[in-house]
């Protein structure tokens, strides 16, 4: 068995094509499985990003790793 992975976007048809390579034979039986990811939309993201500016825990991380940069690089201290 052999295993094939594309990656496409779904065209505005709905349809899709799938370029099969040339040393299958005709009339060879494969299976095709189609595998699909839940994406957010993206007002979503906008909202969970601005959410995460105003979050301390998570700000105070992002200070810390910032410190840790520092310790290696003077200069990365970007948040103060």
């Amino acid at each position: 068995m052999e295993a094939l992975k594309q990656i496409v976007r779904i065209p505005k048809n709905h349809e899709i094509n799938i370029k099969v390579p040339e040393k299958l034979p005709e009339n060879e039986t494969v299976e095709v499985i189609l595998i699909t990811k839940k994406q957010e939309r993206f007002k979503d993201k906008i909202w969970e990003l601005k959410k995460a500016a105003k979050d301390n825990l998570f700000l105070e991380d992002l200070k810390e790793i910032s410190e840790d940069f520092n310790t290696v690089e003077p200069q990365a201290n970007v948040i103060r």
